[in-house]
C-alpha cells in the first residue's frame, strides 16, 4: 500500500511508539489524525509534523472512558469524514503479582488495550467496507503470543488483540479491507520506565527503541502484511511456544526467578 495521501487515524499518537510512528508516516506523505489524552504533547507533535511539511489534525480523547470510541468516531466523521487506515496504537502496561493487581487499574487496562480498539474499529469499519478498501492495524506485543509471568493482565490483553485481529481478518477476506497485527518486543518507552526497565536490564532482555518499531510498522503496512513480529530470537520463540509451550515453561523458569523481586517492588 502506498501511504502518500492516505488519511490515517493513530491512537496513542503522543506516546513513545505513537509519536515516532506518526512522524514516519508523515514523512511518507500520509495525512495524520492524531488521538491521545495528552493535549500538550499532541499539539507539539502536530507542530513537528507541520514544520516538516506534513499534514496533521488532533483529537483529544480518553479511551478509557465509556463510549469514548463512538464519540471519537462521530467527531472524525463530522470533521474529516472517512479514514483509509486505522492504527490502534494506544496502550498501557501492568507489571506485578496478579493477586495484587488493582481491580480498577486492570479494568482501565482492558478498556484501553482491548475494548476501545474493538469499538473504534467497529465504528469506522462500515466506511471502509462501503469504499471497498482500507486497513486496520493493531499494535500488539510479543507478550500477546508468549504469556510472561508478572505481566498477566497485560499479556492477556495482547492475546485478546491478536485473536481479534485474526478473527476479523478472516471475516473481512475478499472485502478489500485488511487487518495487520504488529507484535513488537520490549520497547524502551516511558510506560516501561522504573521496575520494568530495571528488570529488563537484569535479565538481559532484548529491546528496541520506538523509532525502530515505527520503521517496522510502516514497512508492515506498505507490504500489506497480516502479521509482523519484531525481533530475533523473539519471533522464533513465538513459533516454539505455539508448538511446545511446556518447553518454553522450562526456558523461562530461571528468568521468572530473577524477575520476581522486581515484580514485588524490591
Amino acid at each position: 500500500m502506498k501511504l502518500s495521501g492516505k488519511k490515517i487515524l493513530v491512537t496513542g499518537a503522543a506516546g513513545g511508539i505513537g509519536s515516532e510512528l506518526c512522524l514516519a508516516l508523515a514523512g511518507k506523505g500520509a495525512i495524520l489524525h492524531l488521538v491521545d489524552i495528552d493535549v500538550t504533547r499532541l499539539e507539539q507533535l502536530r507542530q513537528a509534523i507541520q514544520a516538516s511539511g506534513g499534514k496533521a489534525g488532533v483529537f483529544l480523547c480518553d479511551l478509557s472512558a465509556p463510549h469514548a470510541s463512538e464519540v471519537l468516531a462521530q467527531q472524525l466523521q463530522d470533521t474529516v469524514g472517512s479514514v483509509d487506515i486505522l492504527i490502534n496504537c494506544a496502550g498501557i502496561a501492568s507489571f506485578g503479582l496478579f493477586d495484587q493487581q488493582n481491580p480498577d487499574q486492570m479494568e482501565k487496562l482492558w478498556r484501553i488495550n482491548v475494548i476501545a480498539p474493538m469499538q473504534l474499529t467497529r465504528a469506522l469499519l462500515p466506511g471502509m467496507l462501503s469504499r471497498g478498501h482500507g486497513r486496520v492495524v493493531n499494535v500488539g506485543s510479543i507478550f500477546g503470543s508468549i504469556g510472561f509471568a508478572y505481566f498477566t493482565a497485560y499479556s492477556a490483553s495482547k492475546f485478546a488483540m491478536r485473536g481479534f485481529s485474526e478473527a476479523l481478518r478472516r471475516e473481512l477476506e475478499g472485502s478489500g479491507v485488511g487487518v495487520t497485527y504488529i507484535a513488537p518486543r520490549y520497547t524502551r518507552t516511558a510506560i516501561n520506565d522504573g521496575p520494568v526497565n530495571r528488570m529488563a536490564q537484569a535479565v538481559g532482555m532484548n529491546s528496541d527503541d520506538p523509532s525502530t518499531v515505527a520503521m517496522h510498522v510502516v514497512r508492515a503496512i506498505e507490504k500489506d502484511r497480516n502479521d509482523y513480529y519484531i525481533g530475533w530470537p523473539e519471533s522464533l520463540f513465538v513459533r516454539i511456544n505455539a508448538l511446545l509451550p511446556r518447553l518454553v515453561d522450562g526456558a523461562l523458569r530461571k528468568q521468572n526467578i530473577k524477575t520476581r523481586p522486581f515484580a514485588l517492588g524490591h
